[in-house]
């Protein structure tokens, strides 16, 4: 990041043809930790700027055309936090936006196709983009399901075996999907679809999946959405997989001490006990990006139709 003629609090990122303003580039976004990843040291906007600008040849593939709800923290984490769906007056024109229905009219998301937008959102404390399950040209089909995995503890071994369980029966069905670190507690599997499958048929075909695979391990996996109900077991939740809903998008920070990040892995890394929900922050994303752990997953997504008969046949 260069210092540029406006001020000392004030720097410019240069991305492609643009160059984007950055503002109070020292602002402590992430206070030196006392343990853990980040202990020792303070992590500024520059630091989220630069882990966005960096990640972002394998991070826009994965936001492009979609609706996206920004998690703010303009005064760090120890300051309030903002949950942004409907863009600001002062949103660049250059920056891609898209208007979506909801009951009783419409919002106006931001869109980020591209690192300048990208940059630009880091600069406005965005430390967490939230992703729509389906792109904005048609948002009632979705070209992602995902199984959010949710530990009732702090503990990824539960997250880890659920995971494994999870992708031998899709791929029972016949349904390539990915692993993903939250960088918070849990894991999230996903399945690429083909955009035939509305929302409600699609949350549905989840919550069937779910269910074979609770009863497959009930000891330790259930669908009850109450917690109480739970009784220590890790949710399989499915709740996303729902209009204008939202998941943590790849490569995200998360507002947790250290900064970790939301990461895509392979799943022969998910079987390595070192690997757990935080493992990647953004001190050493990079180089776990650059291993492309998604590479062999097919790009086109799958009919939801003979996964269903599959799935009928196995109950």
């Amino acid at each position: 990041m260069s210092t540029d003629s406006v001020g000392a609090g004030e720097g410019s990122v240069r991305t492609g043809r643009r160059t984007v303003r950055i503002h109070r580039p020292q602002k402590v976004l992430f206070p030196a930790a006392d343990s853990g990843p980040g202990r020792g040291t303070d992590l500024t906007k520059a630091d989220l700027v630069e882990h966005y600008r960096s990640v972002a040849r394998y991070m826009l593939p994965e936001l492009k055309g979609r609706p996206l709800m920004l998690e703010r923290y303009p005064d760090g984490l120890g300051g309030p936090r903002f949950m942004q769906k409907n863009i600001p007056g002062s949103y660049p024109d250059w920056a891609r936006q898209a208007e979506m229905a909801k009951k009783g009219g419409t919002v106006t998301h931001p869109v980020c196709d591209d690192a300048a937008t990208l940059v630009f959102l880091a600069d406005q404390a965005t430390i967490t983009f939230h992703r729509w399950l389906s792109p904005a040209d048609r948002p009632d089909f979705p070209d992602r399901l995902v199984f959010d995995l949710d530990p009732a503890e702090d503990d990824f071994e539960p997250v880890r075996a659920a995971a494994l369980l999870l992708r031998e029966l899709l791929d029972e069905l016949s349904l390539p999907a990915t692993a993903m670190t939250t960088g918070s507690k849990g894991l999230h599997v996903t399945v690429r679809l083909d955009r035939r499958t509305a929302f409600d048929d699609v949350r549905a075909f989840a919550m069937d999946v779910a269910r074979v695979l609770a009863a497959r391990d009930p000891d330790r996996l259930t669908t009850e959405q109450r917690t109480d109900a739970r009784a220590g077991r890790l949710y399989l939740d499915v709740q996303r997989n729902a209009y204008a809903q939202t998941a943590v998008a790849p490569y995200s920070v998360r507002p947790e001490n250290g900064a970790p990040v939301a990461t895509p892995i392979s799943w022969d890394q998910l079987k390595d006990p070192a690997v757990t929900a935080r493992r990647w922050t953004v001190t050493n994303v990079l180089d776990q990006a650059r291993t492309r752990p998604w590479s062999d997953i097919p790009a086109r997504g799958r009919a939801l139709g003979p996964a269903r008969r599959r799935l009928e046949a196995l109950r």
